[in-house]
């Protein structure tokens, strides 16, 4: 059974081991080729050929669908031709697998900016953090500097990691390059100015914002039940709802419950500031070791997720 069951199912699990591994030890080299980079051709283009004139937001809603169906068809027609050719339909998968998550450049990304803060070099910080936040970091102290990188910490482990193997898990590679689609959508035409309010609607109000619903609340109890934090678990359900956004409260909350501490706060984006609520009540200093505990944190949770739905798979398989 042990053989037979790894000879029929490698490719599905070998991606998945294969695919952590490279992550892990490799990260994301910055001057390789990478479909995200395509990917987000293929919305700059489409945002300068229609996000212009009468109807944006309808346009948007084409152009979304239109980017997210075409991904997944054209990576289901190559599974398809490679399915004669397992050993090569391992190795792309496995490829494809890796480009798709970013958890070990989330953490080294994270750590640039910690070390310029233990540095003291706040010029520095704020410029390297704005690499990875959307906000204006011009301003922020350094307990802010932190507080930020907490927070794209907690929020970029749901949606760049986690939820990419959600969607491997119900839906092989294919699946997981679509949502990698809308959340690159989202990244670009999701904001809410006045470029992109009708036309990046239904990518970043529906298609992120409903890919993200069960991603980002596996993430934030599993990162409060592995191991268990009371705090964490109180955390969510008192702060996650308080959050703009209707997702990435939920692994703030769990984060900023497991260091008792307070995240979230008015922040500026494109010259206006934002109310955003509080997330937590301890206004204490944030120290070089919770930001060293989040990264801890962050890839416990994707072991644990990787595992889990490996596991899944292998019970669905016996059941079946």
């Amino acid at each position: 059974m042990p053989a037979d069951f790894l000879a029929s199912h490698s490719p599905f699990l070998l991606p998945l081991l294969v695919g952590l591994l490279l992550d892990a030890l490799i990260g994301d080299p910055p001057h390789w080729p990478h479909p995200i980079r395509l990917f987000g051709k293929m919305i700059a283009f489409c945002d300068r050929r229609f996000n212009h004139g009468a109807h944006r937001r309808r346009k948007g809603t084409l152009v979304a669908l239109g980017l997210t169906l075409t991904v997944f068809a054209v990576l289901a027609c190559m599974e398809w031709l490679l399915t004669g050719y397992p050993v090569a339909g391992i190795v792309v998968n496995s490829i494809l697998f890796f480009y798709a998550i970013s958890n070990r450049s989330l953490i080294n990304e994270a750590m640039k900016v910690e070390r310029l803060v233990v540095q003291k070099d706040i010029e520095a910080a704020r410029r390297q953090l704005g690499m990875i936040v959307g906000r204006d970091t011009s301003q922020l102290t350094f307990k802010q500097i932190r507080a930020a990188t907490l927070e794209t910490l907690s929020e970029n482990l749901s949606d760049g990691v986690i939820a990419p193997l959600f969607f491997y898990a119900l839906g092989g590679i294919p699946l997981m390059m679509a949502y990698k689609m809308v959340n690159t959508m989202d990244s670009m035409i999701g904001y809410k100015n006045d470029r992109y309010r009708d036309f990046g609607r239904f990518a970043a109000r529906i298609l992120d914002d409903g890919a993200n619903y069960i991603p980002a609340r596996f993430t934030a109890w599993l990162m409060v039940l592995v191991p268990p934090s009371a705090k964490g678990m109180r955390f969510i359900r008192r702060y996650a709802r308080l959050h703009a956004s209707p997702n990435a409260g939920y692994p703030e909350a769990a984060l900023a419950g497991i260091l008792d501490c307070r995240l979230g706060g008015p922040a500026v984006y494109h010259g206006k500031l934002a109310d955003k609520a509080y997330i937590g009540e301890n206004d204490r200093p944030l120290t070089h070791a919770d930001t060293l505990r989040a990264c801890r944190i962050n890839i416990r949770t994707v072991v644990v997720t990787a595992v889990l739905v490996a596991a899944g798979y292998t019970v669905v398989f016996l059941l079946l």
